[in-house]
């Protein structure tokens, strides 16, 4: 083939600035679920550019999401995880949840959004669940002599107030309230999993399970790592592009009140699930 400025270029040859390695889209899932206005742990409105520019930039062959959420709010959860299939749905591009120390309560409502699952053997999965806690303390003002003065307008207005008996009343509403919102982690987790779990028993306890056990009851499709993982399934030259919430300089040495709140309430949650956070 001639040289030179007019040489034509053959069709089969392979031009550097055009040729792109094949990447996956890396995004960290950390901390509790909610939108707690401090900016603190996972939201919604937090994570949404991040996922938009996750499924977008370059192309990726998949989205692998590093999960280590004790969980958090039902409402974020869902939101979160519908952006997630969206997303999926409209790029086409596959999604893989690998859940690190914990994928719990709502943790586990992001993991049930990808479209494969993977754990550590010693990873937490589950406690597909609602809760709703609190303290009483009746007796205690009482006997400091204490008197307890609520005006509503509505009365149902001031319901499981702490410093007032709890009455059968306020407890049916607030199971009129946790039922539903179950019964759509459920929905949610039965649509996403649906055949790969047993019929012959119910995971919709609360309980939680090591990995191990998640894999043999179709919470989770195998133990496995991200990057050898992803490079078992797409090729061991892929290139990894992560994405995650930028922290406030002050927030990452916890100089600020919010911080500290954060961070007692974020090792209280992993705590419930025997997983403490450094």
């Amino acid at each position: 083939m001639p040289d030179g400025p007019g040489a034509p270029i053959c069709l089969g040859m392979k031009i550097p600035f055009l040729t792109r390695t094949a990447s996956v889209a890396v995004l960290r899932l950390q901390g509790t679920i909610g939108a707690t206005g401090r900016g603190a742990g996972l939201s919604d409105a937090a994570l949404a550019p991040l996922l938009e520019r996750a499924f977008k930039r370059k192309k990726p062959l998949a989205v692998a999401l590093a999960i280590n959420s004790p969980g958090g709010s039902p409402v974020q959860s869902s939101l979160i995880g519908a952006r997630i299939r969206r997303l999926s749905q409209e790029h086409d591009v596959p999604v893989h949840a690998f859940v690190e120390d914990v994928a719990a309560s709502g943790g586990y409502w992001l993991a049930s959004a990808a479209d494969y699952i993977w754990a550590d053997d010693s990873s937490v999965l589950g406690s597909i669940g609602v809760i709703a806690a609190g303290f009483g303390f009746t007796e205690l003002i009482q006997r400091h002599g204490i008197e307890r003065r609520v005006h509503t307008a509505g009365r149902s207005k001031s319901m499981l107030d702490p410093f007032r008996p709890e009455t059968p009343e306020d407890v049916a509403r607030l199971e009129r309230l946790l039922v539903p919102i179950h019964q759509a982690f459920k929905d949610q987790v039965i649509a996403r999993r649906g055949n790969r779990l047993p019929s012959d028993r119910d995971l919709f306890t609360g309980e939680i399970w090591t990995g191990r056990d998640a894999v043999e009851l179709g919470l989770a499709d195998g133990i496995a790592h991200l990057v050898p993982k992803m490079r078992e399934l797409y090729g061991k030259d892929v290139r990894f592009l992560t994405y995650g919430q930028r922290v406030p300089l002050l927030r990452r040495f916890g100089i600020s009140a919010d911080a500290v709140i954060d961070s007692v309430e974020e090792r209280a949650a992993f705590a419930r699930f025997g997983a403490g956070r450094g």
